[in-house]
């Protein structure tokens, strides 16, 4: 039998307490996350190539921007850092996104692997983000989904492939093949 502290207890922290913060975290329902170890170097590499190609892709739109980790605060006590975000409204001038992102990309790890596919899930439905990838280091493979009447479904999944994001009067197309090496 363990002893688990009654939600009476737990202290809820908030946006204000998240800035003092030391480190990477992510705060979720007021709980914070560590964002600890460091990615390693096939994560980031990863995310570098994907970064490439979005934003080479999107270079001719003027209403979407790709972005690597920045603070989404979703409210007073949830702030997330998706791994790679485009978003298809200004906010290069604020410290923090204060509205969705059309498309969020999380490349699993280890120590984030099962809030990524749940819990960060859950939150992207919630806030409407229209595409939420997710990278697979281990296995080499990426899952595509879309929000399609108010829940996700599967578009495209492997190792190879492309696929076309619609983003307004934008797309951008990836070439996943070209993601693992």
């Amino acid at each position: 039998m363990g002893f688990a502290l009654p939600s009476d207890y737990r202290p809820e922290h908030t946006y204000e307490d998240y800035l003092l913060w030391e480190g990477n975290w992510e705060l979720i329902d007021g709980i914070p996350h560590a964002m600890s170890p460091a990615p390693t170097p096939k994560h980031q590499r990863i995310g570098g190539k994907l970064f490439t190609q979005l934003d080479n892709a999107l270079s001719s739109c003027s209403n979407c921007e790709v972005s690597l980790p920045v603070d989404w605060k979703i409210n007073y006590n949830t702030v997330i850092q998706p791994d790679l975000l485009v978003a298809c409204f200004p906010f290069l001038d604020k410290k923090f996104l204060d509205s969705s992102p059309a498309l969020v990309i999380e490349i699993l790890s280890p120590s984030t692997r099962t809030k990524d596919l749940t819990v960060k899930r859950d939150i992207y439905l919630d806030q409407g983000v229209k595409y939420y990838i997710i990278m697979d280091p281990v296995k080499d493979e990426y899952l595509v989904l879309e929000l399609v009447d108010e829940t996700y479904s599967e578009v495209a999944k492997g190792h190879d492939g492309t696929f076309s994001f619609q983003f307004d009067d934008c797309k951008a197309e990836v070439d996943f093949s070209r993601v693992w090496s």
